[in-house]
C-alpha cells in the first residue's frame, strides 16, 4: 500500500531553541544577494559551484533572487538537489560554498548562500510550486531502502528519470537522522516532511512501518524490483559503556536530542560533561547550555588538531561559552541512584593507529573526578548495515558497504548504495552519492557499461 508522507510530530522550540540563522525577508534576501559578485562562466565554474557536493548553480539561484525571482531560484536548486531545502539548514556552508566565496577569500564576508537557498525553497514549499520535470513512466521498478536523505534523494532522481520507485523505511516518517538528530537550534521547522511530499506528488511510493528486517523481505525485494538502492543510513550511537552507565544522567547522544525535539526535554542539571569531538558533540554541548547547564565541558581523548568536528563548530560552541579538555580520557561514572561525578584519566598520544591517528595512551598517576549532573556520549553512530550479510556477495568494508565510487554499484550488481552506509558524513554528501547511485542505477538497467 502506497502511503502519503506524514506532516511530522516534532512541535517548534521557542525561545531558547532559536535558530542560529533565522530565515530571511524579501528585502534582506534581495539585498544580501545583490552582493554577489557573479563570479565564473561556462569554462571556469565560480569556486561556490565548485565547492557544493550537490553541483548547486549558486550564482545562477542568488542572480534569480537579485532579480526578485525566488521561483526561479527554487528552480535552479532543486534542478541539482532535491533536497535544496534541508541542504539550506543543515549544510557546512562554512567548508563547502561559503568558504569558497571570492568576498571571504579577500577578507570581507561572504554571500549568505545557505539562507538564500533557504528564502528561495521555502518559497516554492510555501507555494507548492512544481520542482522537476518527471519523464515518462517506462515501467521499471526500482526499490529504496531508507528514507532518509540518500533514500529521499535517489527516489526522486530515479523517478525524474521514469523509473517507478517505492521506498522502504522502517520509521513512521522520513528523514533519518537528518529529521531526528539534527540540533534544534539548527532549524525549527524541518522541511523534510515537505521534501518528502514533493517526492510523493511526483510520483514516489512510500512504505512507512516497513523495515527490511527478515531474508525473506530481502530476497522478495529482489525478485519483485529491478534493482535495488541501499539507502540504509546509520542507526544507533557506537556502543561504549563505562561502569556506572546505569546512572540516571547519562545519555547517548542520538535519544538526548530527539527527546528534545520531541517536547521531552532533558534536565540537565548545572554541570554537563560531553565525551566526543565530533560535530554531534558539538551540538549536544550547545544544546546542553541552551537547556540552562551552567558549565559544559567537552573531553577528547586526543588534541584539537585531532578533533573531527569542522572547526568553525568548535569556535561556535567556545564563544558560547562551552570548555574543553583534551587529553582526557573517561574511566567511570559515579553516582548512587543519578550521576554526581565523571572519573577521568588523562593520556599521551602513541604510535598511529588503523586511522592514521596517534593513538591515545594512558598515563598512569593522572586520575582526576569533574563533577557533573549529566553525561553525553557522543562518541559517533554505526551504520545499519546488520541485515545486509543476507545479500549474496555484498561487500561490507571497514564496517560500510562497499561501491564503485564512479557509479555506486556494489559488490552484488542487483544493488547499489548511498549515503552514511557508504562513508559519506554530510545531507550534500549524501545528495552527491544517491545522484551517483541514480545515474548509476539507469545505466545498468539500459545495458550500459559500469
Amino acid at each position: 500500500m502506497t502511503q502519503t508522507p506524514p506532516s511530522g510530530s516534532f512541535r517548534r522550540i521557542p525561545g531558547i531553541f532559536e535558530e542560529a540563522k533565522p530565515p530571511l525577508s524579501n528585502l534582506e534576501a534581495i539585498v544580501e544577494a545583490e552582493r554577489c559578485l557573479r563570479c565564473g562562466g561556462p569554462y571556469a565554474p565560480a569556486p561556490c559551484l565548485r565547492a557544493c557536493p550537490a553541483s548547486v548553480n549558486v550564482p545562477g539561484f542568488v542572480g534569480a533572487i537579485a532579480l526578485g525571482d525566488p521561483a526561479q531560484a527554487a528552480s535552479i536548486i532543486f534542478e541539482e538537489n532535491l533536497l535544496g531545502g534541508t541542504c539550506a539548514r543543515v549544510c557546512p556552508t562554512e567548508v563547502l560554498c561559503e568558504g569558497a566565496c571570492v568576498l571571504h577569500h579577500e577578507g570581507r564576508r561572504p554571500v549568505e548562500i545557505g539562507r538564500l537557498q533557504r528564502y528561495a525553497t521555502d518559497f516554492a514549499f510555501d507555494l507548492g510550486l512544481r520542482t522537476r520535470a518527471v519523464a515518462p513512466p517506462r515501467g521499471v521498478p526500482i526499490a529504496v531502502i531508507g528514507a532518509g536523505p540518500a533514500g529521499l534523494a535517489a527516489a526522486g532522481e530515479l523517478v525524474t528519470r521514469g523509473y517507478t520507485v517505492t521506498v522502504f523505511e522502517s520509521r513512521a516518517e522520513p528523514g533519518g537522522l537528518a529529521r531526528f538528530a539534527i540540533a534544534p537550534y539548527r532549524q525549527q521547522l524541518e522541511p523534510l516532511p515537505q521534501e518528502a511530499l514533493m517526492l510523493n506528488q511526483m510520483g514516489v511510493h512510500f512504505r512507512f512501518g516497513n523495515p527490511i528486517d527478515t531474508p525473506q523481505k530481502l530476497h522478495d525485494l529482489e525478485a519483485k524490483y529491478a534493482a535495488v538502492v541501499l539507502a540504509v543510513g546509520l542507526g544507533k550511537d557506537v556502543e561504549v559503556t563505562y561502569p556506572g552507565d546505569e546512572l540516571e544522567g547519562v545519555w547517548d547522544s542520538l535519544p538526548f536530542i530527539e527527546a528534545i525535539k520531541t517536547g521531552k526535554t532533558p534536565k540537565v542539571g548545572s554541570e554537563v560533561t560531553v565525551i566526543g569531538g565530533g560535530n554531534t558533540a558539538m551540538d549536544v554541548a550547545r544544546e546542553a547550555l541552551r537547556l540552562g547547564a551552567n558549565t559544559v565541558n567537552v573531553l577528547y581523548r586526543r588534541t584539537e588538531a585531532e578533533m573531527p568536528a569542522f572547526p568553525h563548530e568548535v569556535e561556535e560552541a567556545r564563544a558560547e561559552g562551552v570548555h574543553f579538555e583534551w587529553l582526557t580520557l573517561p574511566i567511570r561514572f559515579l553516582g548512587k541512584h543519578r550521576l554526581e561525578a565523571l572519573e577521568c584519566q588523562h593520556v599521551r598520544l602513541g604510535e598511529p593507529d588503523e586511522s592514521g591517528r596517534r593513538r591515545p595512551q594512558p598515563v598512569s598517576g593522572t586520575e582526576f573526578l569533574v563533577p557533573t549532573k549529566t553525561v553525553i556520549k557522543a562518541i559517533g553512530q554505526r551504520p545499519r548495515i546488520e541485515f545486509l550479510r543476507w545479500v549474496e556477495g555484498l561487500e561490507i568494508r571497514d564496517g560500510k558497504i562497499g561501491i564503485d565510487p564512479q557509479t555506486a554499484q556494489t559488490t552484488n550488481p542487483h544493488y547499489f548504495a548511498a549515503g552514511d552506509a557508504t562513508g559519506g558524513a554530510t545531507v550534500v554528501e549524501a545528495v552527491r552519492g544517491a545522484k551517483l547511485a541514480a545515474e548509476g542505477v539507469d545505466r545498468y538497467l539500459k545495458g550500459g557499461r559500469l
